[in-house]
């Protein structure tokens, strides 16, 4: 653990009660197995209820993440404030030109995050979506893979991704799925409009469930013998273009 994630440690049953009560940005909390008090399971019921990531670990491992008396619980905090699902459909609304939004569906490995944030804010993408669980942490890595980026680009973490595809459909923005599965080019297609493109995971890409809620399907031809690009290159091709085809229609 480096310096930076050492950091954003929080540790024992009251500080992370009231950093969950107080909506602290909770990247993930490591969890004592076995525990059986009565303090501890009231705490592991507001946990889950909250939806926040966590893992039932032996107690050497949280021994490693703090020397201090943890009480069975260590959280990572992260070192940005995410926005609220409220708070994205204020930036939509206060924004007059058309919108761009990247929405990252279970992206789980922390280099490729960061340097998906990096592109994105190189591309001047508005705003990143991500969900609760199944998601990459902002921790010491992104940030160093990012080269600081997540510090310039509003990051929202939904509960559920649905929640805020549907209020991006109600403010008028077209929803893009990018997949191989796809039958039209991401360079054939219309991009000068207010849009949100979405990226699946590393290992199976787009969710059936996030794919119908898609209004359009795009893929980045590819004339190799390798049948797909890793996610942070095939993200900067797909949002290289977007910019390219607005800033052509300026």
């Amino acid at each position: 653990m480096n310096s930076l994630d050492k950091q954003t440690i929080i540790y024992g049953i009251r500080a992370i009660k009231e950093a969950i009560i107080s909506n602290s940005s909770l990247n993930k909390i490591y969890i004592q197995k076995g525990l059986k008090g009565s303090e501890a399971l009231n705490l592991i019921e507001i946990i889950r209820k909250k939806d926040i990531n966590l893992s039932f670990v032996p107690i050497e491992k949280l021994n490693k993440l703090t020397f201090k008396n943890h009480q069975g619980f260590v959280a990572q905090t992260s070192p940005i404030n995410f926005l609220s699902i409220n708070d994205l459909s204020n930036l939509i609304e206060n924004k007059e030109n058309g919108h761009t939004i990247l929405i990252l569906d279970n992206i789980t490995d922390v280099r490729n995050f960061g340097a998906i944030i990096r592109t994105a804010e190189c591309t001047g993408i508005d705003c990143i979506v991500i969900q609760e669980s199944g998601s990459a942490p902002v921790n010491g890595d992104t940030v160093k893979t990012s080269a600081g980026a997540v510090f310039n680009i509003p990051i929202c973490r939904v509960s559920h991704l649905k929640d805020a595809i549907l209020l991006l459909k109600q403010h008028k923005v077209e929803i893009i799925g990018a997949t191989e599965k796809a039958d039209q080019s991401v360079f054939e297609s219309d991009l000068n409009k207010s849009l949100a493109i979405i990226f699946g995971s590393e290992g199976n890409g787009l969710t059936k469930s996030t794919i119908r809620l898609c209004d359009k399907l795009l893929k980045i031809p590819i004339i190799g013998k390798i049948e797909s690009l890793n996610v942070s290159v095939a993200a900067g091709v797909s949002l290289f273009e977007i910019l390219r085809q607005k800033q052509n229609n300026s």
